[in-house]
């Protein structure tokens, strides 16, 4: 398990994380997004250990990274900017890991290279970013991680590769039963493999929740009434955003989904509709500062 306890990490004056918490389960991937400099990899660097919190602490299992010799030999953190010694191969790096790592397993790199047909020979400054970061990906998998730390790993994969990545990662972590936490900016990247997925904004976790739990509390509804409502007519709804156009309403409720139908067709509405959320939408709504006027920006 990795525990994440009140973690905050300044540069400076700036604060790049305030007093973030989560925990991560055993034979669990947890998705961590977020729009660009929002602070995720931060909060990798700082469990990974390449920084120490300011506040708060990670424990991988009760131990932290810079005490522990058994957490450093079963950790592999995949960095966004991807750092290979210069005129590298597969075959080298793999040297250089096994160098660090007691359980590397050379019969597991084979395997993995025959099946994203990368060369261990190849020089690794020769490859595409795509293909970096798939050799970094199945160098990090031989090193037979119990935790395993990934920022903006599908970045550059094509989406058949992305699909090969995803099933290596979910089979790994059924058979191994280790912890992982994935970040993007992209959700759409992770919201297949992950089984809970928390959205980092404003430096702290703003929504943190099960994938199959996310869409149980949330509902859109459209709305037509005789005369025209205001957001004020709802006051009895836990409401997460309200869109008028005249008597014509998009109203996006927390809450149980029948229950606040129910509640709705008491007011008599002419139209009732209603539309599960997508997660993109829920996380959409969650974010400070959505919806923008654009017109006028531009005017």
């Amino acid at each position: 398990m990795i525990s994440v306890k009140n973690v905050t990490k300044k540069y400076g004056d700036f604060t790049a994380v305030e007093s973030i918490s989560f925990e991560v389960g055993d034979g669990s991937i947890y998705g961590l997004v977020g729009y660009n400099g929002a602070g995720k990899t931060t909060l990798l660097k700082t469990a990974a250990g390449v920084y120490r919190a300011d506040a708060g602490q990670v424990l991988f299992d009760g131990k932290e990274t810079f005490e522990s010799p058994e957490v450093r030999n079963r950790l592999f953190y995949v960095p966004d900017e991807i750092w290979f010694e210069p005129f590298s191969t597969i075959e080298k790096m793999a040297q250089f890991y096994a160098g660090y790592y007691p359980d590397f397993n050379f019969g597991t790199l084979d395997k993995l290279c025959e099946v994203l047909k990368l060369n261990k020979k190849d020089k690794l400054n020769s490859f595409s970013k795509g293909m970096q970061r798939q050799a970094e990906m199945i160098l990090g998998m031989a090193t037979t991680p119990k935790y395993l730390l990934l920022d903006e790993s599908f970045d550059g994969l094509d989406p058949a590769k992305r699909n090969i990545m995803n099933s290596m990662i979910v089979d790994y972590v059924a058979e191994k039963n280790c912890s992982v936490i994935i970040s993007s900016h992209n959700l759409h990247e992770i919201s297949d493999i992950c089984d809970h997925v928390a959205l980092i904004n404003g430096k702290q976790i703003a929504l943190d929740c099960s994938v199959d739990d996310i869409s149980a509390d949330r509902c859109k509804f459209r709305l037509v009434f005789a005369d025209e409502k205001t957001e004020d007519d709802f006051s009895g709804f836990d409401i997460k955003k309200f869109r008028s156009d005249g008597k014509i309403l998009t109203v996006s409720l927390k809450g149980d989904a029948d229950e606040n139908e129910e509640k709705l067709r008491e007011m008599n509405p002419l139209l009732l509709e209603k539309f599960p959320l997508t997660l993109e939408e829920i996380f959409l709504e969650e974010m400070e500062g959505s919806d923008y006027d654009f017109k006028e920006i531009f005017a």
